[in-house]
């Protein structure tokens, strides 16, 4: 019997096609999930964890929280939203959890905080500051 071919998203590393729509819908459980869980963690506020996943209005975002909306979430809300769940499993990764939990709403003097909390630092900067703070946290655990 011939395994079945695989397709190029069910390849380990492979890179979703956000274009689709129906490969949007596959993966917006699993997403408002996990920001659902991650918001909880982190103490977010609605304004906040609406902000964070860009244009999203705070009456979304509850709807999202109720499991209320059937429809996939666009691209760059599930950009937002990996890059979310990158940074927390990295600090999980790092720090002890506390910390890690912690960590997002601590003043921070790295080079590219200058001061401000991760959180405040991704709030102004939308995804650019997203993929900066999740590639600082991937520094921290490469050892950099």
């Amino acid at each position: 019997m011939r395994p079945t071919p695989q397709t190029p998203t069910d390849l380990p590393g492979s890179i979703p096609n956000l274009a689709d729509a129906g490969e949007r819908l596959r993966l917006t459980p699993a997403a408002v999930r996990g920001v659902v869980t991650l918001a909880d963690i982190w103490g977010l506020g609605a304004t906040e964890a609406s902000a964070l996943l860009g244009d999203v209005s705070e009456r979304s975002w509850f709807r999202l929280k109720k499991g209320a909306s059937t429809e996939p979430l666009p691209q760059d809300v599930l950009m937002r939203i990996s890059l979310l769940v990158g940074i927390f499993k990295g600090l999980r990764l790092l720090f002890s959890e506390s910390l890690a939990d912690d960590w997002v709403r601590l003043p921070n003097q790295g080079a590219i905080f200058g001061g401000e909390s991760p959180l405040d630092l991704m709030l102004r900067g939308g995804i650019p500051a997203m993929i900066r703070v999740r590639q600082h946290v991937d520094a921290l655990r490469g050892g950099l």
